[in-house]
C-alpha cells in the first residue's frame, strides 16, 4: 500500500503540538475552518462541502502520538493519518504518515502537495504565528 511521509521540526513542545493534530478545535486552526464534531467522528468540508472527509480518532498516546481513522472521501476511505512527535534540544520533530493508499494514483500525489503545505500551516501555528488553516468554508486561503 501506498503511503504519504513527512517531516517538520517544529520549535514548540510536543505538550503544545499535540492538541492541534489529535483535536477537531486543533484541527481548525491549521487544515480547515469547515468541522462538525460529534461524539465519535470529526467531518471536515472543502469546497462548500462539496469534499467532506470524515475521521475517527482511533488513539493518542499523549503527547507523543495520535491516530485518526479515515472513514469517507475520495481515496481516503479506510486511510490512516498517523502523526508522531519526538522532542530533542527543545525542538519537536513531527512525523506524519498517510497510510494505506490503495494506489499512487494522481490524487494521492496532489494530496502529497497538500500535506506538505498543511505541515508548514500546522509548524507556524504550533509556533505561535497564526497562519490559519489552509481551507476555509469557500476553498482555499490563497
Amino acid at each position: 500500500m501506498a503511503q504519504i511521509r513527512l517531516s517538520v521540526s517544529i520549535d514548540a513542545s510536543p505538550e503544545r503540538i499535540y492538541p492541534l493534530i489529535a483535536m477537531a478545535r486543533g484541527l481548525s486552526r491549521w487544515w480547515a475552518t469547515d468541522i462538525t464534531e460529534t461524539a465519535e467522528t470529526v467531518e471536515l468540508g472543502f469546497f462548500n462541502r462539496a469534499t467532506v472527509y470524515r475521521l475517527q480518532f482511533v488513539r493518542g498516546v499523549e503527547p507523543r502520538e495520535a491516530e485518526w481513522r479515515c472513514l469517507t472521501g475520495q481515496e481516503w476511505a479506510g486511510t490512516r493519518l498517523l502523526f508522531g512527535l519526538t522532542q530533542t534540544n527543545g525542538k519537536t520533530l513531527l512525523r506524519f504518515t498517510h497510510a494505506d493508499w490503495k494506489a499512487e494514483t494522481d490524487y494521492f500525489v496532489a494530496c502529497t502537495t497538500t500535506w506538505g503545505e498543511l505541515m508548514y500551516r500546522l509548524k507556524a501555528t504550533a509556533e505561535g504565528r497564526a497562519p490559519g488553516p489552509l481551507f476555509s468554508a469557500a476553498g482555499m486561503a490563497y
